[in-house]
């Protein structure tokens, strides 16, 4: 697909390429919706988006889903300004929502390494949730670290560095309404 070369919101860098563009995203979020609808028809359902990045695909998939449920967020980081995960998982904010015998289905935008994730499984765990799930945008399927398995995903990831729709480099290109791999 081109880059739409005068699309202002890309701050004059380059990108080799729109990975998903913003109906194909839009359409799976839907059909992701639906899967989790299915996956759970009982009990209290938490939906724990990991900021900064999960924040839109979260906002548009919990419209989707179709029953009740709350939201909260978790702030983790292990990135900083640079392209590849410094292996150091920070917590920075952790949810007040009470955890213990609720679904728990935790949204991320990209599963990358696994550092982080897999420290916040065991620390979810360790809090008696009913079930615990990873909901995630984009799965570059390198995870070696995580030893929970991603039970939705959007989509299986390119091995590039992806910006857009709440994926970040150095804060920029959040609000980019599609996913494309950064020059």
């Amino acid at each position: 697909m081109t880059v739409p070369v005068a699309d202002p919101r890309l701050k004059g860098r380059a990108v080799k390429r729109i990975a998903f563009d913003e109906g194909t995203i839009a359409r799976r979020v839907q059909e992701l919706g639906r899967e989790i609808t299915a996956a759970y028809p009982d009990g209290e359902l938490l939906v724990l988006g990991l900021l900064k990045g999960s924040f839109i695909f979260l906002s548009d998939l919990v419209r989707q889903i179709e029953r009740p449920l709350h939201v909260d967020f978790l702030v983790a980081s292990s990135y900083g300004d640079a392209t590849v995960s410094s292996g150091h998982v920070k917590l920075v904010y952790d949810p007040n929502t009470e955890l213990t015998g609720k679904h728990i289905l935790l949204v991320e935008d990209i599963v990358d390494s696994g550092r982080t994730l897999q420290k916040l499984v065991t620390l979810l765990q360790g809090r008696s949730p009913r079930s615990l799930e990873i909901c995630a945008l984009l799965d570059k399927h390198i995870a070696t670290e995580l030893h929970h398995p991603v039970r939705f995903t959007g989509f299986d990831a390119p091995h590039e560095f992806l910006v857009g729709y709440g994926l970040d480099h150095a804060e920029d290109f959040r609000h980019v309404p599609y996913v494309a791999s950064l020059q």
